[in-house]
């Protein structure tokens, strides 16, 4: 078994070191930023291929972690449940490209004002905050190392880094294709939503979650700006209201910003002692679990 070096605290890097760590494998996370400080904790994080490439890839990975966090959906400590809800489109097309991921998908009756179509199934949704500490507990007990550490390079020590710095794969991984899109969501109180909603054009989505509901968002390319914009919180809420008019009552409890870390391809290869997992878009906890299975592969 390996010493195995995972750079990244995000939900990649830590579902990659749970997968190591089960492995046999030595492991030691090292970050700048620790699981609560990082995009993932910003993420409405619904099981949804977003912003990630190429589909045949995704699909697979997409499959797997479905898979797993239906699983996980049974312990109220993962974070993860599972929600129904519905896609909607303005006009008619056909069945999602990857709804062969998803035990069921239906066409739906019921559709918001001014959409001429949607699709509902079931998917997981994910309390990141709580998920994260789960992630980190787990690897914690299963006898790995989280340390925050600020880092020019990707470290020497180790028999192999996995690479999971997500956007700072910029710098550690020299990668220039790695892009942020920037995602602004205002929080809400829960006011009894019980099922998400999704217009992936806007993006517009309704994610409920135990005590408050997640509302989203923005796809801003090249933006590295973390600051909230008021006047895009009143977009996102004018949207979400649209979609969802229980929200119009809702109190805003917070702003949150993250910055989605997109590349044309995810890359998930090995080169030389270093194995890369980054540029998931908007699809770390989509695709988190099928990656770190092949992470694991490439280290063994």
């Amino acid at each position: 078994m390996s010493r195995v070096i995972v750079v990244g605290a995000g939900v990649v890097g830590l579902t990659c070191a749970v997968r190591l760590l089960e492995a046999g494998h030595r492991v030691d996370v090292v970050a700048r930023d620790l699981p609560r400080e990082t995009t993932s904790a910003v993420a409405a994080a619904i099981w949804y291929p977003y912003r990630a490439f190429p589909p045949e890839r995704v699909g697979a990975w997409g499959a797997r972690t479905f898979e797993v966090l239906s699983g996980l959906a049974g312990d109220a400590a993962s974070g993860v449940r599972m929600v129904p809800g519905t896609e909607v489109r303005r006009t008619p097309a056909d069945p999602p490209w990857w709804a062969s991921a998803v035990p069921t998908l239906e066409r739906a009756t019921d559709l918001p004002a001014g959409y001429a179509e949607g699709w509902s199934f079931t998917t997981p949704v994910v309390e990141m905050p709580v998920h994260l500490d789960w992630l980190r507990a787990r690897v914690h007990d299963l006898g790995g190392t989280l340390t925050r550490l600020n880092l020019a390079a990707l470290p020497p020590g180790g028999d192999v880094v996995v690479n999971c710095a997500g956007l700072g794969a910029r710098l550690l991984g020299q990668d220039l294709t790695v892009t942020p899109v920037r995602g602004q969501v205002v929080v809400v109180e829960q006011v009894g939503i019980d099922r998400w909603w999704l217009d992936s054009a806007a993006p517009t989505y309704v994610v409920p979650r135990t005590h408050d509901v997640v509302v989203g968002g923005t796809d801003e390319e090249g933006e590295w700006s973390r600051t909230p914009s008021p006047e895009t919180a009143r977009d996102i809420l004018a949207r979400a209201t649209r979609l969802v008019p229980a929200l119009a009552d809702a109190r805003v409890l917070r702003h949150r910003v993250g910055l989605r870390p997109a590349r044309p391809v995810v890359r998930v290869e090995r080169v030389g002692r270093v194995v890369h997992c980054y540029g998931h878009g908007g699809a770390g906890v989509t695709l988190g679990w099928g990656c770190a299975d092949e992470v694991v592969a490439l280290v063994s």
